[in-house]
């Protein structure tokens, strides 16, 4: 295989990321497979984590900061009567406690109490930062600071199977929703402990239903070359479905591409939109203001 660093790749992969890895070594393993230096992911997951894992090549940078807010749904599984200090199976054992077997009726009722908005304390060992510093840092120090409770929105919650003492269900949450803190404040409203043991998080908002590539995949079509990998990417358009998209002329195109605003139609409706023009196709998001103007907000370099 042939492979030319640093090449201009466009496109969003749906990577499948195996557990045991951390989401920046897939980032990197991705990105030595396709060649190219400019790359990022959006909503990491923890190295026991698998499933779906976003990666933004080359120009898809420019709208990953809007699928941070994408709901996410996730296959979890736990398991009761163990604390670990990281929340997950990958932790040390800090707490156990012996109880009676948990009925199923018992679990579905309180999971259905985690439905809706709620208040959730992130966890010490998660990337949120404190004066500066990732709060795990500091737990790996062992020092414990007061974290702000985050307004999160579980969507759905549903039991899957239980089999004591693990149990498994899936959930759809918002972004900001650590899953690790969401087991263990179940376990506590069942008045025992619990630990995550496996996630896979199946959804991301707006790739629902679609196909994920694991690195076998990858490897596979990067020996029949650059043209068979570039195949597997989506395009960046498809990370925002759901906004408007307005058909521009050339003028305006040219326009907006030099950071122009240019007046709005009377039939465009406020707020963001993509931007399409004759020949390039999709070429970067704008905003409708409300003074009448069509501003552009991330332009795709032709």
């Amino acid at each position: 295989m042939s492979k030319s660093k640093g090449r201009r790749v466009d496109g969003i992969l749906l990577l499948d990321k195996p557990a045991g890895m951390t989401s920046n070594r897939a980032l990197q393993r991705a990105k030595h497979l396709y060649g190219t230096a400019k790359a990022g992911h959006t909503g990491s997951l923890d190295p026991l984590a698998t499933g779906m894992l976003p990666l933004c090549f080359g120009a898809a940078t420019r709208v990953s900061g809007y699928l941070l807010a994408a709901s996410k749904t996730y296959m979890v599984t736990g398991r009761f009567g163990i604390a670990t200090d990281t929340g997950d199976s990958d932790g040390k054992v800090c707490e156990r406690a012996d109880g009676p077997v948990i009925e199923d009726s018992a679990l579905t009722a309180v999971l259905e109490q985690f439905r809706g908005t709620s208040e959730q304390i992130p966890p010490m060992y998660s990337a949120l930062k404190y004066r500066g510093r990732p709060l795990y840092s500091l737990a790996r120090k062992g020092i414990d600071v007061e974290r702000k409770p985050r307004e999160i929105t579980v969507h759905s919650i549903a039991l899957r199977n239980c089999r004591w003492p693990e149990f498994t269900f899936m959930t759809c949450c918002s972004k900001g929703t650590y899953v690790r803190t969401l087991v263990g404040d179940i376990a506590a409203q069942l008045g025992t402990l619990a630990h995550v043991t496996a996630l896979r998080r199946l959804e991301i908002g707006p790739f629902a239903g679609l196909e994920m590539h694991d690195f076998a995949t990858l490897k596979e079509a990067a020996c029949d070359g650059l043209d068979a990998l570039d195949r597997l990417l989506l395009p960046i358009d498809r990370a925002l479905p759901d906004w408007p998209s307005l058909e521009l002329s050339h003028d305006i195109e040219t326009d907006l591409r030099h950071g122009r605003p240019v007046a709005a139609e009377r039939s465009w409706a406020q707020g963001r939109v993509r931007l399409y023009g004759p020949t390039t196709g999709f070429f970067g998001l704008g905003e409708v203001r409300a003074d009448g103007l069509l501003v552009p907000r991330r332009i795709i370099p032709l």
